[in-house]
């Protein structure tokens, strides 16, 4: 017999299938939702971390290249004093604690802004190697940290400077509500800088002193570990086929302090880009957000759902087995025995016959053969019961599909269905607004940063007058930072004096507009944005920027988030982490009211929102941060909005629906897959094996019967193929009996 083929592989197949399934449900449909805290709120929490990192990486980067890019221009352009340079960098960025240029040789403090540097930590007679300007962490000793920076600023015919920078390890804009801390370790764990635990002489009462102290605690603990998972390589790390985050990231639990449980993400700084590196990740840094929750003490389920399905199964299962046994499997197998005892020349008993289906039209064709080969002629004893033809092998299996449905289509149309009455916790809610209110301003500043090197460029692009020379300038910048579609220079009547980049989209004739940063197209296939900044001294002239709209999108891009949307002041989309049309409206009328509140609060300003919205089963989170802060970009009045179904979140009612649409879909699948393999290996051969022994039976000896399969339909065949071949010797023999008998 096949291996694959006959009657007994689906039958055996099928039960293990439904063994394995009643398995299964019993342990899944038991444990879903038994936790206290939803997995999505600790996925909340390693998003959290991420967008952390994300932004502290991009401002260390931005602030190294800006630092680098300030000096090599001011390198190509003729000498100026060291009160001079820093000056000019004071006026542009506002973005170090304190900056100072230094004599390398002498080590002769030439000129200081901000706060003091911390210049005895760095080794001149080292500035030279190949990683000598490299930056560096360094501890003051209040205990804080510093970043610093380094540049040179090299001239003919002067001694070379160092240009330095400071900055704190403080992150850029990240929103971080009212109950939660982050902090920035090292790879020792060690808690770098640290927000969102206020100071002990910040607090009053003796009970907010121990909350305090019972926070740093916790915190340096997650820091610890976090540290040692940081140290792991991102690829293992992650599950395999996982994408997003490019570094390590995870989640943590901590104990339990007033009823609340402490919660935490971690994230290493990671390149955009797979297989980079950049000057942040090489600093070795962690991010850890921390938030302390209340955990959710009808969070643990009953296993007796997941047991009653089971033994459902188990029951139904056994009908389903003990049917296709037992009109099946037991009357093809009598059939084989019945053909086999023919073939061998035992016809003395009757074939014993089935009473229904196909194996009774052959067991009936059999018993006339049997007579036949007796020498009884082809029409005698002639079928009188059609009705055996409507009920056949292939209503049985109907029969035994309907009944395994019997199980699996509650499970997967009906039961544990997670309606309107599903708890989404309120710290899912208050991730996706601050999560939301940090994008927005990430996207603020990424567009301040654009404007601070227009104004750069334009600062140290007023002392040239050649084109070639301005040119030079544009495309070292354009060069260094992507985030500009094409860089040129206007005069005051719109004329271009120098370009870098893509052809300039600015209306021809048209000077430099007054505005810092405007939306210029508001009826083309995209949003063109750009930043425009004087430059000094040469009558109305411009640096004019336009910033890649897949810039802007890239910024959008993070896990959790669901849908985000960049609006401008009249509620346009200008950008999307996903597919949109430029200036399209928000797809719900409820997400336009969301952002028209969150601009248009009475007595304050505006504030980012979080809103569950609940239309009967379908849930929605969404969440709008308008733009807010200084800079170039407030004047644009934009706001970010992001919106996603709660049924994708890890929650515990989704969970339980989502086992239990699977455990109805395995049973749907494993019926479908072993009735089918029945139905094509056995069912429909034997059909065709019915049609040719009763034609056989009929009298029909000319076709020749060979079997397709080596199992038990193939075995009948043969056995009514060589029962075709003893029909004619038998006749023969007849014939010839009679005819010695005649004579006699």
């Amino acid at each position: 017999m096949s291996l694959l083929g006959g009657i007994r592989p689906p039958i055996a197949v099928l039960s293990v299938l439904l063994l394995a399934l009643a398995g299964i449900t019993a342990l899944s449909l038991g444990r879903a939702g038994d936790d206290r805290i939803p997995k999505a709120v600790l996925t909340s929490q390693q998003h959290f971390a991420e967008d952390g990192a994300i932004g502290m990486r991009a401002s260390i980067d931005e602030s190294v290249t800006d630092l680098t890019r300030t000096a090599e221009l001011f390198n190509a352009a003729d000498p100026v004093s060291a009160d001079a340079v820093l000056d000019k960098i004071g006026n542009v960025y506002q973005k170090w604690l304190g900056t100072a240029v230094v004599e390398i040789k002498s080590g002769k403090l030439l000129a200081a802004r901000g706060e003091n540097v911390p210049l005895t930590a760095i080794d001149r007679s080292k500035l030279g190697g190949e990683n000598g300007l490299a930056p560096r962490m360094v501890r003051l000793p209040n205990g804080e940290t510093r970043l610093l920076s380094f540049a040179l600023l090299t001239w003919q015919g002067e001694p070379q400077k160092l240009l330095v920078a400071s900055s704190g390890l403080r992150f850029p804009g990240i929103s971080l509500g009212g109950f939660r801390a982050i902090a920035v370790i090292d790879q020792d764990g060690h808690v770098l800088s640290q927000d969102g635990i206020p100071e002990p002489e910040q607090v009053l009462t003796d009970l907010q002193r121990e909350e305090v102290a019972e926070s740093k605690e916790q915190l340096k603990k997650f820091a610890t570990i976090a540290a040692e998972k940081g140290r792991q390589h991102p690829v293992k790390a992650k599950e395999p086929g996982s994408g997003g985050f490019r570094g390590v990231s995870g989640s943590l639990t901590g104990g339990i302090y007033l009823g609340d449980r402490s919660l935490a993400g971690y994230a290493t700084m990671a390149a955009p880009q797979a297989g980079e590196t950049t000057v942040a990740t090489g600093l070795g840094l962690t991010v850890v957000a921390m938030v302390k929750v209340a955990e959710d003490p009808t969070g643990t389920s009953s296993p007796l759902f997941g047991l009653l399905a089971a033994g459902a199964l188990l029951v139904i299962g056994g009908i389903t087995v003990a049917l296709l046994l037992g009109t099946v499997q037991r009357p093809l197998i009598r059939l084989f025995l019945e053909s086999r005892r023919l073939t061998r020349g035992d016809l003395t008993r009757p074939v014993s016959a089935p009473r229904y289906g196909e194996t009774a039209r052959i067991g009936a064709a059999l018993e006339r053969l049997r007579r036949q080969l007796l020498g009884e002629p082809a029409d005698a004893h002639a079928p009188a019961t059609p009705a055996r033809r409507r009920f056949g092998a292939t209503t049985l299996l109907a029969v035994c599909g309907v009944i395994l449905l019997v199980w699996s289509a509650p499970l997967l149309l009906l039961l544990n269905r997670a309606g309107d009455s599903v708890v989404v916790p309120q710290q899912i809610v208050n991730d996706q607004r601050e999560r939301t209110d940090t994008l927005t301003d990430r996207v603020r500043r990424a567009l301040n940063e654009g404007h601070a090197d227009l104004a750069s460029v334009a600062s140290l692009i007023g002392d040239r007058t050649k084109p070639s020379q301005m040119t030079e300038v544009l495309e070292r910048t354009a060069n260094q930072h992507l985030r500009y579609q094409s860089l040129y220079v206007l005069d005051a009547d719109g004329q271009v004096l120098a370009q870098a980049g893509g052809d300039p989209r600015s209306p021809a004739g048209k000077g430099p507009a007054p505005e810092p940063i405007r939306v210029l197209d508001d009826q083309g296939e995209e949003p063109v944005i750009i930043g425009t900044a004087e430059v000094p001294g040469r009558q109305g002239a411009a640096v004019v920027g336009e910033f890649r709209i897949d810039f802007l999108n890239s910024l959008l891009k993070r896990p959790g988030l669901g849908a985000v949307r960049v609006l401008d002041a009249e509620r346009r989309v200008i950008a999307g982490n996903t597919g949109y049309l430029a200036f399209e409206g928000l797809p719900s009328g409820r997400l336009d009211a969301l952002v028209e509140g969150t601009n248009q609060k009475v007595g304050m300003s505006p504030r980012p929102s979080g809103v569950l919205y609940r239309d009967g089963g379908d849930i929605q989170i969404a969440a709008a941060a308008p733009f807010v802060g200084g800079g170039a970009a407030k004047s644009l009045g934009w706001t970010v909005v992001s919106w996603q179904p709660a049924s994708g979140l890890a929650i515990a009612e989704y969970h339980l629906q989502n086992r239990t649409v699977l455990a109805g879909l395995l049973g749907v699948t494993a019926a479908t897959a072993c009735l089918g393999w029945l139905y094509i290996v056995v069912v429909r051969p034997l059909r065709t094996l019915a049609a040719q022994a009763e034609a056989l039976a009929d009298g029909d000896r000319r076709t020749v019967l060979y079997p397709r399969h080596h199992d038990e339909v193939g075995a009948v065949v043969r056995s009514l193929e060589l029962i075709r071949q003893q029909l004619p010797a038998q006749q023969r023999k007849r014939d010839a009996a009679t005819s010695l008998a005649g004579r006699n």
